[in-house]
C-alpha cells in the first residue's frame, strides 16, 4: 500500500524546505506517522527526524451558472509535514 499520494508544492512549503529542511506531502487519510515515516525513507532514501500530520477539512464552494446556483464542497485530505535530519534533502522536482 502506497501511503504517499503527492508532494505539496506551494510557496510556503518551498520556503520551509529551503530554510528548515521540512517537506509537505498529501497522504492517505488512514495512514499513521510510523507508516508515513517508513514510506518517505523508502521512497526518497533519507532519514526522517519527525512527522507532523494535519487533517485539512474540505472547503465549501459555490458558483453561479446558466442553470442556477451550484453548491458543493472540496474533499477532506491529510497533510504530513516531514522534518529530515540535517544532511538529508529531497529533490521533489527530479521526477518531472
Amino acid at each position: 500500500m502506497n501511503v504517499i499520494i503527492k508532494p505539496l508544492v506551494t510557496e510556503k512549503m518551498t520556503d520551509m524546505s529551503e530554510k528548515r529542511n521540512r517537506y509537505g506531502f498529501i497522504v492517505e487519510r488512514n495512514a499513521d506517522k510510523n507508516q508515513i515515516k517508513k514510506a518517505i525513507e523508502a521512497l526518497y532514501g533519507v532519514e526522517v527526524e519527525s512527522v507532523n500530520t494535519i487533517m485539512q477539512r474540505g472547503k465549501n464552494t459555490s458558483r453561479y451558472t446558466k442553470t442556477g446556483f451550484i453548491r458543493g464542497n472540496k474533499n477532506t485530505f491529510k497533510k504530513a509535514i516531514v522534518q529530515l535530519k540535517e544532511n538529508h534533502t529531497i529533490d521533489i522536482f527530479s521526477n518531472i
